[in-house]
């Protein structure tokens, strides 16, 4: 075996140390043993000629990097059974190196730590510093994990913290604010359409007063741990530090980074909270809540069971149905809420939550997972507002509508190490958000044309025949919500995203052609604008003066709500679709500015949202409601169109006959109509008072209705009905 090692010492093509400070060497050196850092990508061996991904300075040492397969794939074997979100607790052997060029595999693991909080912000932009840095949009408060930058280079809100090129000894140093014990670091290279910058190895350094400062020490030499970090920008690196340290400050110390870029990070903190027996430093918020809630994050086997547990606890308020299957056969259960649920009631809206669209934005779905939980518990206590709800709509929550996608986030370790894509997508790549019909531009097509809405209507606008063919790239989920949308009589819906804090409203793509974006409101953008305000004022995160934006655009300025064409265009997205095909008016919430918090973060996030998930759902009752009757026969009539004057879009009756129509107080003129009867108009009036103004409408058949159901039963014409038909027909002659 020596022998062999010795042959490929011999043989080995020379490597340059990677760039950085001088005398440092390069990352990855080994004795003739080593195993990959669990997490990470290594970077690509150089090929014979050519130097590797770091370009020395300073130094002319040649090292070999050797790998032995079979500790390899020890490591890999080891890795599969890591299924649950959470195994930063229980994270594989980091190998660390030396100056020396030693490598070191510590098998003992401390337990892990929760994010410090640089990704959800909890760290405010005054406890991050730096070295040095490239500019303002590239200062240390851009330096927090998944941190999304302007479309602009050079932009104010740029994708990183990034020192200085002439900054020899650059670092980034992240105040905890009191006594942490900090276990692991987690960091991405720089977020940028025009630039390619990320480190690739990187010590830690700690202090309690900023001055005086120790290092993470490698076990067995002694030496400074070198650790390494990203072969790309986006995928985020876990490294677990040798021993947890006790500290106030820690600071990162890049070594080595791309050659022809800069060095650029985003990061985040593992750190647990330590009592301080001195008592110097103020405790830090504690984030929890008063629900007896299941706070941690889901699989699709747990989901399940939790649903399961939900509907034995309340059998007589839920029902568990699904809509449909997953590309991978994932069935798509929704939770019923209502009391009497499997039903719909006359009179009774139909609301609904969508959550999971993008599988690694995971917020929404435990926030469902926790809603049904809140009103089962609170129903059985005899909750009042709870209590109302159930019995005067029908909820229904879809928790996951891309479980491949989410399942694909889920199995990465730790809810931390999941990048910005990772799971977006169903395993077709399909970006669901971007996957229903678009029906805006046949609409404004027809509207153009001068067609809308005597030729064609203003709303139920039917599906393209291009989007009904059997090879036409919808996927299983979309094709499965469109029925779901087809089948019940849905008024009030939310999506429910994560990544931003805004709530956006349709229309969701532009107008102008080829437009970016652009203000581009629907006929009811007061309605809209009433919506996500309602949201957006009951949010706790959105409501915080004080919190900075999430990435590149304040929405605070604009009170956290705004129209998604003027956001960013969006063609054949689920809001766009439910407003024209259907009577549902739907908005888009994002959540959080972390895609997939961490489960100690879940319990505040319940707090934020709880009073906005209710009170968005009370909104049902804006407007008004009725049902439009057949005068003789005093039967509910289908498909009546409801129009609202100075509203270019109607919407039309369920089929018992009632409807719901949602308005900002006013007064309005309102239209029943419906073919083979007469329309009816009369005036509604919408108050701040809670409730629905009642509006119904008795519509008479026309005598030409009359006349085809009479032959169509076979009996003769009376004759005062005859002898006005041939009156009408001498008018007509």
């Amino acid at each position: 075996m020596w022998a062999l090692l010795l042959a490929l010492f011999a043989f080995a093509p020379a490597v340059s140390p990677a760039l950085g400070a001088p005398g440092n060497s390069v990352l990855g050196l080994a004795p003739p043993a080593t195993t990959e850092v669990p997490g990470s990508i290594p970077a690509p061996p150089s090929r014979p000629g050519q130097p590797p991904a770091g370009t020395a300075k300073g130094t002319s040492e040649q090292h070999v990097r050797i790998r032995v397969i079979k500790k390899k794939k020890v490591i890999m074997k080891k890795r599969r059974k890591l299924t649950h979100p959470t195994p930063l607790v229980t994270a594989k052997p980091l190998v660390t190196s030396s100056p020396a060029g030693t490598l070191n595999s510590h098998e003992k693991q401390e337990p892990g730590c929760p994010p410090l909080g640089l990704e959800s912000l909890r760290v405010s932009d005054s406890r991050l510093e730096a070295s040095s840095s490239q500019s303002f949009g590239l200062g240390p408060h851009r330096g927090r994990l998944n941190i999304q930058s302007g479309l602009e280079d050079g932009d104010l809100y740029d994708g990183a913290w990034c020192a200085e090129e002439q900054d020899a000894n650059p670092w980034f140093q992240v105040d905890a604010g009191h006594p942490t014990r900090f276990s692991g670091v987690i960091t991405q290279g720089r977020n940028s359409v025009w630039r390619y910058d990320w480190v690739t190895s990187y010590k830690v350094q700690f202090s309690n007063d900023s001055r005086t400062w120790w290092g993470s020490r490698n076990h067995s030499s002694g030496m400074d741990s070198v650790f390494p970090a990203n072969s790309d920008p986006e995928t985020p690196v876990l490294n677990l530090l040798p021993e947890p340290q006790v500290a106030r400050f820690i600071r990162l110390l890049p070594q080595t980074w791309l050659q022809g870029g800069t060095s650029c990070l985003r990061a985040e903190i593992l750190a647990c909270p330590v009592s301080d027996p001195n008592d110097l430093f103020l405790e830090a918020p504690s984030w929890g809540s008063s629900d007896p809630l299941d706070f941690r994050h889901h699989n699709y086997k747990a989901m399940r069971k939790l649903m399961k547990q939900v509907n034995e606890q309340c059998p007589n308020i839920t029902r568990i149905y699904s809509i449909g299957k997953s590309y991978q056969g994932l069935k798509l259960y929704v939770m019923e809420m209502s009391d009497q649920p499997g039903e719909h009631e006359l009179g009774e809206p139909e609301v609904r939550y969508v959550a999971g669209m993008h599988g690694n934005e995971a917020l929404g779905r435990e926030l469902l997972l926790l809603l049904m939980q809140f009103l089962c518990h609170e129903f059985l206590r005899g909750n009042p507002r709870v209590t109302r709800l159930l019995t005067e709509m029908r909820i229904h929550l879809l928790p996951s509508m891309n479980p491949d996608g989410y399942e694909i986030a889920y199995r990465r370790q730790g809810s931390e190490l999941v990048g910005w894509a990772e799971g977006r997508w169903n395993v077709q790549s399909i970006d669901l958000n971007h996957n229903f019909a678009d029906l805006n531009t046949p609409l404004w097509e027809a509207q153009d044309e001068g067609q809308v809405p005597h030729i064609v209507p203003n709303h139920h606008v039917p599906l393209p025949t291009y989007y009904t063919l059997p090879n036409a790239t919808v996927a299983p989920e979309t094709r499965a919500v469109i029925e779901w949308m087809k089948r019940i009589p849905f008024v009030l819906s939310a999506n429910l995203h994560g990544g931003e804090l805004v709530v956006s409203y349709p229309f969701d793509m532009t107008r102008s052609p080829w437009a970016a974006r652009e203000l581009t409101p629907t006929p009811d953008d007061a309605v809209f604008r009433w919506l996500s305000t309602v949201y957006a004022g009951s949010n706790l995160a959105m409501q915080d003066t004080s919190r900075r934006p999430c990435h590149s655009q304040d929405f605070s300025m604009h009170g956290n709500i705004i129209n998604g064409a003027d956001w960013h265009t969006v063609p054949g997205s689920m809001n766009d679709f439910s407003y024209l095909h259907t009577n549902c008016f739907e908005v888009t919430v994002e959540l959080s500015c972390d895609k997939f918090p961490h489960e100690s973060e879940l319990p505040q996030e319940w707090e934020n949202n709880k009073d906005a998930l209710l009170t968005y759902l009370e909104q049902v009752r804006m407007g008004i409601a009725g049902v439009v009757r057949d005068k003789d026969t005093e039967l509910g009539i289908a498909d009546a169109v409801i129009a609202v004057d100075g509203i270019n879009h109607d919407v039309t009756t369920a089929r018992g006959g009632d409807y719901w129509r949602l308005l900002t107080p006013g007064d309005y003129m309102v239209t029943a109509s419906a073919e083979g009867y007469h329309s009816v108009t009369r005036s509604c009036r919408v108050t701040f008072e809670e409730g629905p103004f009642p509006c119904n409408f008795v519509l008479t058949k026309t005598p030409k209705q009359r006349l085809r159901e009479l032959l169509a039963a076979g009996a003769k014409v009376p004759p005062d009905l005859r002898r006005r038909l041939e009156r009408l027909r001498g008018q007509k002659d």
